[in-house]
């Protein structure tokens, strides 16, 4: 077998796909929320909780009551889904019983000519059990009782799962994986937003995580699906398609990445539902697990507020970023590359003036162009983060600063750098940035206007490309340094 077996999770809205997903995946990855139509792009993960690793798709929902352009995004989603997958797992709400919509699924699910089982979920209580025979006239043999909120009946569900995937891949009957892990309800709850996403990792070294963020309709899951060469994720113009923070594995010149489609921040004041902010704050947790941010700016409206408002997220959680400026081709067309090149960069370089260590690369997603600038400002990205200074350099750098332009003295007392060296990070992230300790005789007398300073007098010597620098401040009189000596 050459890949894993895939089983999509199917259904109307609201009967529980995702919650049944996130307990089949050992963790919350999928927005759970009572409200129709919360799931739409189709969600992937890795799962070892079988005898064999599978991957999991979630769909969004069949039927759901959405404008009617994105509910055909969102079928087609689901077709591709379907055509992808090995095993169908159905789902279907025991609490509401049969509806017209379970009897449409199941009739468009039995054309595949897939193996599917049909999972009842939401019987809480022997009452709703008693509801589960009604669901034989979809004319499925393999199917049981569920509660993803409180965990039941998934042992079983998974060995109707492995019985499917063993009449796709008879092989696997005398095999089973060493990665197996415990049943998925010892350590995952059903219900809730949850942590970060999973993020496929190759033999040799994890991928590098990308959070593509921005606010909404700029044109962040246009550009996964440009680079992807694929309709991946759900592209509409109405406002907050996109729920979920997406983790899509992508391999490029024989490097492994993750890319993380968030959905749109909108300011606090105008997330109007709960499952926007649950969205929102999805996306924010993705910029603080990232690797890297891709901050996208819509070039045809230039940079607004909420832009630098989330240009300032990634600063405070001190990520390397890349500043991508979607819709290029929109920016003054009229006008010969060059000009428009120079002087977009010189309005993002002044509106977005505290990420001025980030790349700026400028494309069209909707037409497909300069999207390898993109991975190109990644790695010269990477590059700078491998390639810094050593603690020796660093102190006579900082040295060499302080004679030339001494810090101002404060009540008869000036600023003394004892010594600087680089942090170790206690995880190893693909792309690190640097975190330079100063051991000095007093954290009051480093004022912000000399620390940028020193800071530029550093990125002189090694322009750290894409990198933020955080100084960590500690203080130690001179005393104790003699005491250390």
């Amino acid at each position: 077998m050459s890949q894993k077996p895939i089983i999509a999770i199917v259904g109307r809205p609201n009967v529980g796909k995702s919650a049944v997903f996130n307990r089949l995946a050992g963790r919350r990855i999928s927005i759970v929320h009572d409200q129709p139509g919360v799931t739409r792009d189709r969600i992937t993960v890795d799962c070892n909780r079988l005898k064999w690793p599978v991957t999991l798709i979630d769909t969004g929902g069949i039927g759901a009551a959405i404008d009617d352009e994105l509910m055909a995004q969102v079928d087609a989603e689901v077709d591709i889904a379907l055509e992808a997958s090995d095993v169908i797992l159905l789902v279907v709400d025991g609490k509401d019983g049969m509806t017209p919509v379970d009897e449409a699924v199941a009739q468009r699910l039995r054309r595949k000519n897939h193996p599917v089982v049909l999972a009842v979920n939401k019987v809480d209580t022997d009452k709703h059990r008693d509801m589960v025979s009604d669901f034989a006239r979809l004319g499925f043999n393999a199917s049981t009782a569920t509660s993803a909120a409180h965990g039941l009946g998934f042992p079983e569900l998974n060995e109707l799962l492995e019985a499917a995937i063993m009449k796709v891949y008879p092989d696997l009957a005398t095999t089973r994986s060493d990665t197996a892990e415990t049943d998925p309800t010892d350590s995952a709850e059903g219900e809730g937003e949850g942590e970060e996403g999973a993020a496929l990792a190759t033999e040799t070294e994890p991928p590098t995580q990308i959070a593509i963020v921005g606010r909404p309709n700029v044109g962040k899951s246009s550009l996964i699906n440009a680079i992807l060469e694929d309709r991946r994720t759900i592209v509409s113009d109405m406002m907050g398609t996109t729920r979920d923070a997406v983790d899509i594995p992508y391999e490029r010149s024989g490097k492994s990445f993750v890319l993380i489609d968030t959905a749109g921040i909108r300011k606090r004041t105008k997330r109007d539902t709960v499952v926007e902010v649950f969205s929102v704050m999805r996306a924010e947790r993705s910029i603080r697990r990232a690797d890297l941010c891709a901050l996208v700016i819509d070039a045809s409206v230039g940079v607004r507020e909420q832009d630098r408002k989330i240009g300032q997220l990634i600063v405070e959680e001190n990520k390397p970023c890349v500043i991508v400026v979607n819709k290029f081709d929109l920016y003054h067309p009229t006008a010969s590359f060059k000009e428009r090149w120079e002087q977009l960069q010189e309005e993002l370089r002044r509106d977005l003036f505290f990420l001025h260590y980030a790349p700026l690369v400028a494309v069209s997603a909707k037409e497909g162009q300069y999207l390898k600038k993109v991975f190109a400002a990644i790695e010269r990205v990477r590059d700078a983060s491998r390639a810094g200074l050593s603690t020796g350099a660093l102190n006579r750098l900082l040295q060499r600063a302080m004679e030339q332009n001494p810090p101002p003295a404060e009540k008869r007392r000036r600023l003394n750098v004892f010594y600087a060296t680089l942090a170790r990070e206690q995880r190893q992230k693909q792309i690190m940035a640097p975190d330079i300790v100063l051991f000095l005789n007093d954290r009051n007398l480093l004022r912000e206007a000399y620390q940028r300073y020193l800071e530029n007098q550093i990125r002189k010597e090694c322009a750290y490309e894409g990198l933020p620098i955080r100084f960590d401040v500690r203080e130690r009189r001179r005393t104790e340094k003699k005491k250390k000596k």
